[in-house]
């Protein structure tokens, strides 16, 4: 069938500088570029072009430029360019159109709407070079009230405490499985949490077991609906216990390895049979209420000795706040909520855009929620979905997260250019493949170093923004929306966030 399908982006070629070195040709999986050898040129096919920019990063004497291709339809506010491109593929197809990345539409971001107070006169501010700033997070459940007992100069706690996962900062890095990211993008992660002192999310595709013993204490491990890779050994090897629930990206739906992706190292972290499908269950079918959960919890809190957080991982939809809610009163640890821009490897176009509310909106009212039943303290909440930078996090938290999970922010920073494509397998840039020619191209040593420098500079910031505001601890932070002020916010959108205008 001939495709009626525009291309998405317009490639030009500088004559005057092209060297015909062919590294272009090299570094796209998708065979955008061919030299046509009888010619002595170098050619350019637009169609498959995903925007990458791995050919003009690498050409050596910056002869490309790959541009969003300025051809277009009658402009139509109801029928744009995207709806229409959507629909004759599918026509074309009669399949789900589907997507990487997090949601991209124009849905407000409320980070950029929330302003950061500081100090001034009457409360001094904090230099973070010559003073204490403190930036270490405990996660998992505090008690309601600590005893302690003092015998000379010795002072000992005699409550029973709940266990907390210690990390040196409120940065976490979010879900993203062996099998939907590469080997190298994995270990990637995981060596840049053991330096800086944070943890990884294996995601629901398991934990090697050579890597169990060297970065265990490092990870949160998935026990997903697909249950794949879960044993003992997965579970004690690890810091926190994560049950996923949902998944901001797509609440509600499952997931689905396909089983080209499925090679023999994946198989087996996995324990499924080399070449299958791995599909994940919409529902985990042993949870049907919240009495159903709280057996899941203690189960896997009797499995690891009653030694590790028990974290629940929930899509932050309608009544976010009273699930919440339950599953802290069912025994977990950790509640943490993904929101409308949290991303994937793959998802149907039409859930990651249109299910699910903002994560600025769902952390206010879940941290209301559980300040109002008297019940905060009894648990951690990591916020996670379009983490940008410094002051999103520091936002975050005063909204009322004890720490967030970044994913695309990882990625951009190991490479990824969000070209959404994530679900082909054809990652240009080694991060979300299988193929053994693409993955090699990430070097993990240099990998992990620039997770590591995304990490130190993003902490240094912190402090920055902390000492500003005159405080010595990011604990003090938390949920303490006086520090926060709303910019061009409607009255109901304040309200749900609990903050003032500015001005106010």
């Amino acid at each position: 069938m001939f495709s009626h399908l525009l291309p998405e982006f317009l490639v030009e070629r500088r004559s005057d500088r092209c060297i015909k070195c062919r590294v272009c040709e090299r570094q796209c999986p998708n065979g955008v570029h061919h030299y046509d050898t009888e010619l002595d040129l170098m050619f350019s096919d637009e169609s498959p072009c995903v925007g990458c920019q791995r050919c003009v990063v690498f050409c050596p004497t910056n002869a490309l430029s790959v541009y969003p291709h300025p051809t277009t339809y009658r402009p139509n506010a109801s029928w744009t360019r995207e709806k229409l491109q959507d629909l004759k593929k599918q026509a074309e197809t009669g399949g789900v159109i589907l997507t990487g990345s997090g949601n991209d539409k124009p849905y407000r971001i409320y980070w950029d709407h929330l302003v950061l107070n500081a100090s001034q006169v009457t409360n001094p501010s904090i230099d973070p070079l010559r003073e204490p700033m403190e930036l270490r997070t405990y996660l998992g459940r505090k008690p309601d009230t600590l005893e302690v007992e003092v015998c000379g100069d010795r002072v000992s706690i005699t409550s029973r405490l709940s266990p907390n996962v210690p990390v040196e900062t409120p940065i976490l890095f979010s879900a993203m499985s062996y099998g939907a990211i590469s080997y190298q993008a994995f270990v990637s992660l995981a060596m840049a949490a053991k330096e800086f002192g944070t943890l990884f999310n294996t995601g629901e595709g398991g934990l090697p077991r050579e890597m169990r013993e060297k970065f265990g204490q490092n990870a949160v491990v998935q026990c997903a609906s697909g249950r794949f890779g879960v044993d003992p050994e997965y579970l004690n090897s690890a810091a926190v216990v994560e049950i996923k629930i949902g998944q901001g990206a797509k609440p509600g739906i499952g997931g689905h390895l396909p089983g080209e992706k499925v090679a023999a190292n994946i198989a087996l972290t996995r324990m499924i049979p080399e070449g299958t499908d791995a599909l994940s269950p919409a529902p985990q079918h042993d949870i049907y209420s919240i009495e159903d959960l709280s057996m899941l919890i203690y189960a896997l809190k009797e499995a690891t000795n009653y030694e590790k957080p028990v974290s629940v991982k929930i899509a932050a939809v309608h009544n976010v706040a009273a699930i919440a809610s339950g599953i802290v009163r069912a025994g977990a640890d950790i509640v943490a909520i993904d929101g409308l821009r949290g991303g994937t490897g793959a998802a149907p176009k039409a859930i990651r855009d249109n299910v699910g509310i903002p994560i600025e909106l769902a952390l206010a009212a879940v941290d209301r929620r559980l300040r109002e039943e008297g019940i905060r303290h009894k648990c951690s909440i990591i916020a996670a979905s379009g983490i940008r930078c410094s002051a999103d996090v520091v936002k975050a938290i005063a909204l009322g997260a004890d720490a967030v999970y970044i994913g695309s922010a990882a990625l951009v920073a190991m490479g990824c250019t969000l070209c959404q494509k994530c679900y082909t397998g054809k990652c240009a840039w080694g991060i979300c493949t299988q193929d053994p020619y693409l993955s090699r191209r990430l070097n993990p040593e240099i990998a992990s170093q620039r997770l590591v420098n995304l990490l130190r500079g993003w902490s240094h910031e912190i402090k920055e923004m902390l000492g500003g505001m005159g405080i010595n601890a990011i604990e003090s932070l938390r949920g303490n929306r006086e520090h926060l002020r709303g910019v061009g916010l409607e009255g109901w959108e304040l309200d749900v966030l609990g903050v003032k205008g500015a001005g106010e």
